[in-house]
This record gives C-alpha cells, sequence and structure tokens, in this order.
C-alpha cells in the first residue's frame, strides 16, 4: 500500500533524503491522522542515522524562515515552519530499567523504531526513500487496527505498560479522542499494571487527563480510567463519587455517572477546557456531605456547593493544574452552580438576581452553559421543567441587568472614599462599612448611584463608629 504525500514540505525531505544519502520515514500520529482524515500539522521524522543532523540540514535548505530547536539529551530535533511542527529523531532501539520510564537508547533501524512505539496506529510509517517511495511500512497490522477501530500494542501489553506505564493513560486517551476500543488483551494489561503508575510524574498525568477532557466525548476516557483501576490511584476524590447507597428503601443516585453525563452535556455547547473542568467538579462535595435524614425525607447534600468549591484548590495542586485565575473561574463556578437551580424553587427576587450577577462577573453565561448540562434526568418531562425554570431565572438577569448595570459591578463607593471621610487607616471598621453597603444596595435599600452611597456610607459609618467608642 503506498500513500502519496503531496504537500510541498514532503517534496523537499525526499530530496534532502536523496542528497544526504539517509533512510527516512513519516512515522506515527500523522501517518495515523492521515489515514483518519483527521487534520494534523505536526510531523514526526525518523532517520536511520543522525536525526539532528538531518534536522539542521532540513532548516538550513529551507528558503522560508524556520525556528530549530535541538535536544541532544532526547536525541531529537524541532523544526518549525510557517505552516507545520515537524521532529526529527535517529531511529533507536529502547531498554527501560523498573524504577523508571526513561528507557536506555541505542541506534536502531527502522524495525526496532516501530518496536518501541505505544500503539500499533502509532507504529505507521511511510517511506520517504526512492526504492520504495510512500510505501506504508506496517509490521503491526496498523491500518487493520484503524479501521477495526482498535488500540492495540506492537509488542505483548504487559511489556509496553511495564516500561513505560504513561501509556496506559495515552490508550485511553486515544479511545477517548477517536472513539476506539481497547483490545481486551491490552485493557487487561493496563488493569494488570496499573499501579506502575507511581513512578510517572503528575505533571505527565495531568497533560494527558486534560486531552481526556478536550475529548469529544470525555465519558470514554473517564469511565475507562475508573474501570482500569487508575482512577484511584490519580484521582479518588472524583473515584469516591461512584456508588449508589440504600437506606429505609431510598436510594441516591450515582453521583459519579451523573456527573460523567453532564461533561458530555456540556462539551456539546464549549470546548473551554475550564468550564469541562469546572463541570468534572462541581458535584466533588458530595462524598463527604451526604447525609441520610429521615425528616427530609431521604438522603441530602446541604452545602455540597461550598464545600466541593474549597476541594478545588487541594484537586488542582495535586494534579499540578494551575494554580491562577483559572483555579479562581473553577472554584467559583463550582460554588455558584446549584444557585439558580435554588433560585427558580424557592421564588425568585430582585435581590437575588442581583446577588447571582454581582458574584458570577463575568463568568455569568458559562455558569448558565453549566446549569444546562446539569439537568439529567430518565424523565424528559422534568428536563423540560428545569430547563423552563432557568430560563426564567436567565430572562429576570437580563431585566435587571440592563436596569441596575450590575456585570463586574464594584461598589460605587470604594475603601478609599470610606477611609477619607472618617478620617481612617486601613481596618476592620473599613471593611465593615464597606461590606453593609454592599448589601443595601444589591437588596435594592438604596439606589446604585454614587450620591445615593455615598449618603448611605455616611449614616453606617457613623452607626459603626459610634457603636465601638
Amino acid at each position: 500500500m503506498k500513500i502519496p504525500l503531496t504537500e510541498p514540505i514532503f517534496k523537499h525531505l525526499i530530496q534532502l533524503v536523496q542528497t544526504q544519502k539517509q533512510e527516512a520515514y513519516v512515522i506515527g500520529g500523522f501517518v495515523r491522522d492521515y489515514i483518519l482524515n483527521r487534520p494534523s500539522k505536526d510531523i514526526d521524522i525518523v532517520v536511520v542515522g543522525d536525526g539532528i543532523a538531518f534536522a539542521q540540514a532540513f532548516a538550513t535548505s529551507l528558503k522560508e524562515k524556520t525556528d530549530l530547536a535541538v535536544f541532544k539529551n532526547f536525541g531529537t530535533a524541532m523544526v518549525k515552519t510557517r505552516d507545520w511542527e515537524i521532529e526529527f529523531v535517529g531511529a533507536r532501539k529502547e531498554s527501560y530499567s523498573k524504577e523508571s520510564r526513561k528507557p536506555a537508547v541505542i541506534p536502531g533501524t527502522i524495525k526496532d523504531d516501530q518496536l518501541r512505539r505505544d500503539f500499533t496506529i502509532n507504529a505507521l510509517a511511510i517511506s520517504l526513500n526512492q526504492a520504495n517511495l510512500f510505501e506504508v511500512i506496517d509490521p503491526f497490522e496498523g491500518i487493520s487496527d484503524i479501521e477495526r477501530k482498535i488500540l492495540r500494542t506492537p509488542l505483548e501489553p504487559g511489556i509496553t505498560f511495564n516500561d513505560d506505564p504513561l501509556r496506559m493513560m495515552r490508550a485511553i486517551r486515544f479511545s477517548s479522542q477517536l472513539n476506539f476500543d481497547i483490545h481486551p488483551e491490552t485493557f487487561t494489561a493496563i488493569k494488570f499494571h496499573s499501579e506502575r503508575m507511581s513512578i510517572v510524574s503528575m505533571e505527565r498525568i495531568s497533560d494527558e487527563l486534560n486531552k481526556i477532557m478536550l475529548s469529544p466525548k470525555p465519558s470514554i476516557g473517564l469511565n475507562l480510567l475508573f474501570e482500569s483501576g487508575l482512577l484511584k490511584l490519580i484521582f479518588p476524590e472524583l473515584q469516591a463519587m461512584h456508588g449508589v447507597e440504600v437506606i429505609q428503601k431510598k436510594a441516591h443516585k450515582d453521583n459519579f455517572y451523573h456527573t460523567l453525563q453532564v461533561v458530555d452535556n456540556v462539551c456539546k455547547e464549549t470546548t473551554n477546557l475550564w468550564l469541562r473542568w469546572a463541570t468534572l467538579l462541581h458535584d466533588i462535595g458530595k462524598p463527604v456531605t451526604k447525609r441520610f435524614i429521615v425528616e427530609e425525607g431521604g438522603w441530602t447534600f446541604h452545602g455540597h456547593e461550598d464545600r466541593g468549591s474549597r476541594m478545588v484548590s487541594k484537586i488542582f495542586r495535586k494534579l499540578k493544574l494551575p494554580l491562577n485565575e483559572k483555579l479562581k473561574y473553577v472554584e467559583k463556578l463550582v460554588a455558584l452552580h446549584h444557585r439558580p437551580k435554588v433560585l427558580a424553587e424557592d421564588g425568585i427576587t430582585d435581590a437575588a438576581i442581583r446577588r447571582l450577577i454581582v458574584d458570577a462577573g463575568e463568568d455569568l453565561e458559562d455558569l448558565f452553559t453549566l446549569c444546562r448540562a446539569d439537568m439529567t434526568s430518565k424523565f424528559p418531562e422534568k428536563i423540560q421543567l428545569y430547563r423552563g425554570n432557568l430560563l426564567k431565572v436567565q430572562e429576570l438577569v437580563k431585566e435587571v441587568e440592563e436596569r441596575d448595570a450590575l456585570r463586574n459591578w464594584q461598589p460605587p463607593v470604594t475603601g478609599e472614599d470610606i477611609m477619607k471621610h472618617f478620617n481612617l487607616t486601613p481596618c476592620r471598621q473599613v471593611g465593615l462599612i464597606k461590606a453593609e453597603l454592599r448589601e443595601a444596595i444589591l437588596d435594592g435599600d438604596i439606589p446604585n448611584s454614587y450620591e445615593d452611597a455615598y449618603q448611605k456610607m455616611v449614616e453606617i459609618g457613623n452607626r459603626i463608629m459610634n457603636a465601638e467608642l
């Protein structure tokens, strides 16, 4: 089988193979994605010889501006052009020690290099050599596995995963991205070797987790993590959501599978990774707040949104996720995700709507996206009722927002105004005055204007200052 590569970049590579008198192949993900008709701008080239020297010659020979990066420790080089990122590596054999996923490397043949690949679908190569130009080198029936939508390892799977445990995460990630099944023998090996994941850095694990979260249907990967035993090792808080408890013939829903469905729902509306993470974590506080209270009719999860929000930071730290505005964004959405539902059920007041607008700020639309996704039920009429209630909340938000201009709102009177009027330095009294003034505006006691707020500030401040004399 031949796959002619017609892009100009390959014509240039073929010419260089001839002038350098070296053997070279396109290998791995680009070949797989080309067969699957998936767009890709990343090309991996394996050279039987010095891959770095070949990359340097390639970068020099191009007329357009290129960016060349050499990684001598790994024996690789990266050339970035306007349209492509091309990684070059010398063909090699690898051998692993039990304590590390970093292999000992020696030069090898194209077959040696294909043997070290993680899966048969990633071991495909296309020749750039005149003797067999564009011929597909497929020693492990990778094309057949693509057609059958199967993930298998070139070697016995136990060897593959014992050598490099991260490949277990990669198997699950590819299954989620491509909607491929993991071969039963391969999946059995993942379960057997799951404990080996302990030698993999959390940064690499989280990179794979993020790719699962960005896949079209993350529930595929998340469920495979659970079934393989990997989830309890890398993300026990999510594992803890699994299961149903029954007391007095009353059961709660399985919050793990509910969450997976909600994540899939939100993915139909957004590719925002951090909104997807907020959705994954929206009920993370339920296992620790679960109570059976007869007087309230059975199972309750009171305060799970607040508890869950406070768990986010610890989870992000452990998973080596960013501890910046992304963390604050996820914390906020987890804390607020239940509020629109409560508003619709308990009665909607302007004051409650104002608080929602102010607390959510610029993330209000994302909050509503999460809330829509969170509507799961076996009964369509229930979902229709939930959506109708949420729509009422959104309509009222629009009305109040247009009237009161509260998006990204800050009280019109600042802390500096308070300190100047009462001749104070930063202190507890300033915070008390500011907090009470904020509540007065949000409750609708006074208009959201500087003059009214200043007058109310004087009244509040005099009362607080006199009370503390």
